[in-house]
């Protein structure tokens, strides 16, 4: 088995497909192109004046797309450098005005970011069980945070690493809560267009000084390389969040930025292109859980996302040495579930948000692994 990183597992793995080859099912990179329409744009303004810093706030044609797209107000929008920065810079920020009591709470297993802003800044994080992985105990939940004096949620729908989608009632739930009990959430929409068959809640109804909407174009247009996010946010926040982000984001890059402005316009704002990656990542989800299923596999039920949560089948109990010893066998690179949860050990991430060919070529590779074991 091989030494567990410091780091990211994610990274880790990701890098010894990018290092050594193999198909990446650790890392949230979509398997496909981007719209052809938007490489061509981008070969055009890449020829234009657009080198220099973009406004911090970002591109104001683009701005003027996704206040459009979200119907919210200038003062309540901020481009950043892709949703990983929107995460960072709103924790930044909270934890500029709580100090050293921001207590965050997520929903376990929880994405790598949930838990780690807080292990950086030295701060406490409480990770939430899911009934069944799947739903909220409000009653048990209010406890917790009462207890142990929360300040921060941050969830995720669809989510990541379990592809759970909220629905409306469960988000207004808790954004009662936040006002009730004194604590901000931020929503996590990074994978609102990849749902499965209804389109995710958004909260862009409730927004108030408790709630920060996450999100980016990096898995709607498989352009994770090109950093353009963006955060939503109450006006109360716009002068300060604006002023650390000068500092520690500056900008979003600018030719990516003009790119897509001169692309959603003409485009619809990548519907077609959308639509048919939403059919594409279902169909690799459905391929790869039946044959995970036939392998037994535990593949709970989900309603969104480019991931599949999986439990190991008897007689493997450890996470990590499944997935070093698929690697180094296989090529096949996946996440362990200890990655997201200190309760889940004998669990596994797949991103499938990779074409039918290769899903099909893994989980044979998968199937032949396990028969040698």
């Amino acid at each position: 088995m091989r030494a567990k990183p410091d780091g990211s597992y994610i990274s880790y793995f990701s890098n010894l497909v990018k290092v050594n080859g193999g198909i990446n099912f650790a890392q949230g990179i979509p398997g496909f192109q981007p719209p052809t329409e938007l490489i061509n744009i981008l070969k055009d303004i890449a020829n234009s004046q657009h080198h220099q810093y973009a406004p911090g706030i970002g591109n104001l044609q683009l701005r003027a797309l996704i206040e459009n797209s979200y119907g919210v107000e200038p003062e309540e929008l901020l481009v950043v450098q892709g949703a990983t920065e929107g995460l960072s810079l709103v924790y930044t920020y909270l934890f500029r005005m709580l100090g050293e009591n921001l207590v965050t709470l997520s929903f376990d297993p929880a994405y790598e970011s949930y838990s780690r802003l807080p292990q950086i800044f030295n701060q406490k994080f409480v990770p939430f069980p899911l009934i069944n992985e799947e739903f909220v105990d409000f009653d048990e939940l209010k406890r917790c945070i009462e207890g142990n004096k929360v300040k921060l949620i941050f969830i995720s729908s669809p989510g990541n690493p379990y592809g759970k989608v909220w629905t409306k009632a469960e988000t207004c739930k808790l954004l009662e809560l936040a006002n009730e009990l004194n604590f901000f959430v931020v929503f996590d929409s990074v994978y609102e267009e990849l749902y499965f068959s209804q389109k995710p809640y958004i909260p862009l109804d409730n927004i108030s000084e408790r709630l920060f909407i996450v999100s980016s174009f990096s898995k709607s247009l498989c352009i994770t390389g090109w950093r353009v996010g963006y955060v939503i946010h109450h006006p109360t926040h716009t002068k300060a969040i604006r002023a650390i982000h000068d500092y520690i984001g500056l900008c979003a890059p600018s030719v990516m930025q003009q790119a897509l402005a001169v692309y959603l316009a003409q485009f619809q704002y990548g519907k077609v292109f959308m639509d048919e990656l939403r059919q594409r990542v279902k169909s690799s989800f459905d391929n790869l859980s039946d044959m995970l299923n036939r392998l037994n596999f535990t593949v709970p039920r989900i309603d969104g996302g480019c991931f599949i949560w999986a439990k190991l089948p008897q007689p493997f109990t450890d996470g990590f040495e499944f997935a070093s010893d698929l690697y180094d066998a296989t090529g096949v690179a996946v996440i362990p579930g200890e990655h997201f949860s200190s309760t889940k050990v004998n669990w596994l991430r797949f991103n499938v948000a990779r074409p039918l060919k290769e899903i099909d070529l893994a989980g044979n590779r998968i199937a032949d692994f396990m028969s040698k074991q």
